[in-house]
């Protein structure tokens, strides 16, 4: 077992977040990686790490035997192929979400963590956002009975991410369901369970740069009585927000990832719920730290990751199912068996 996290962080766009998580628990920085020097450069002064632990070859960390954990936030589109070189190599990986694009990738990506020794964690961050963590533990305390319904949302104006056709967020390969609304599409699944079927709508009328649709709707149906919705607009003008409502047959969560307080209704002996309580939270839309004292506690103590491959393909899986339907116009079956 590993007593000493020794970490090799892969992208340092958005990958700086990790860094950080990383420092935050302790652990070594051994490497910095991104084939943008400019962006190395800048994290590598940033956080102190000396110029010969910079690469622009992930390679270069794979062959270093002193690390031990790798986090990778490149575009998605890479996932596959970077994260299963390092399962092979035994080290232990934390994967930006989504985990991958396609059914194929992420099949092989499952694989290679059920035959690697080390850990697999996906970034599904939303798990970590104090407001929804806070739901979580009201919904399993049965405070508000049981759910009926749930419906989150994701509202990013991507206008200006993609205003560079070339930019990996324009891919048609990524779709805005996947790459952004796998947040919302998580959160559902981590509060109400796996749907069994989803259909869908699309809309293209706000960014004409990318081929997909802009805005989707989605319904989704559960076992036990249970209906929910996905609302996914990359091109809303509006600020951004992952508005997340869950109706229970005593009481009712309204809560979202950037506001300093969440509301609950709960029933009193008349039936009725009156006046909600307000709960204030802290704002960290972002929980990179816990995000990395929950891998790092699985490393350390061996425990079960909660995001794992087969929780993250299953997200995707759920996403793929939403952008088939609103292509096709007809209900799709999530496939759960990678």
């Amino acid at each position: 077992m590993d007593k000493k996290l020794v970490v090799g962080n892969i992208g340092l766009q958005f990958g700086r977040a990790h860094v950080e998580g990383a420092m935050g628990v302790g652990a070594e920085i051994a490497a910095l990686c991104d084939t943008d020097k400019e962006a190395l450069r800048f994290a590598g002064e940033k956080y102190n790490i000396p110029e010969d632990k910079w690469f622009t070859d992930y390679h270069d960390l794979l062959n270093n035997d002193d690390i031990n954990v790798v986090s990778i936030a490149i575009p998605d589109q890479l996932h596959k192929d970077v994260a299963v070189e390092f399962l092979r190599a035994g080290k232990h990986v934390l994967c930006e979400k989504p985990l991958a694009l396609t059914r194929s990738d992420v099949c092989d990506i499952v694989k290679a963590a059920e035959e690697s020794d080390a850990k697999f964690m996906v970034g599904q961050i939303c798990r970590f956002t104090p407001a929804f963590a806070k739901a979580k533990e009201i919904i399993d305390s049965g405070l508000i009975g049981e759910i009926y319904f749930i419906e989150s949302e994701y509202a990013h104006d991507y206008m200006n991410i993609v205003a560079d056709k070339n930019n990996w967020r324009s891919d048609p390969v990524r779709h805005g369901v996947i790459g952004g609304g796998c947040h919302a599409v998580d959160l559902i699944r981590w509060l109400a369970g796996d749907p069994v079927e989803v259909f869908a709508y699309g809309t293209h009328k706000v960014l004409p740069q990318i081929t997909y649709d802009d805005a989707t709707i989605a319904v989704l149906k559960f076992d036990d009585n249970v209906a929910g919705k996905v609302f996914v607009s990359t091109g809303c003008k509006r600020d951004y927000t992952m508005r997340t409502l869950v109706y229970g047959t005593k009481g009712t969560i309204i809560c979202d990832n950037t506001s300093p307080t969440m509301q609950l209704f709960v029933a009193g002996e008349d039936g009725l719920a009156h006046d909600p309580q307000i709960i204030e939270l802290e704002v960290n839309n972002h929980n990179y730290l816990k995000e990395f004292e929950v891998f790092a506690d699985a490393i350390l103590n061996d425990t079960p990751v909660p995001t794992d491959a087969v929780e993250g393909a299953k997200t995707v899986e759920v996403c793929r199912a939403i952008v088939e339907s609103a292509t096709t116009g007809k209900p799709v079956a999530p496939n759960y068996n990678f």
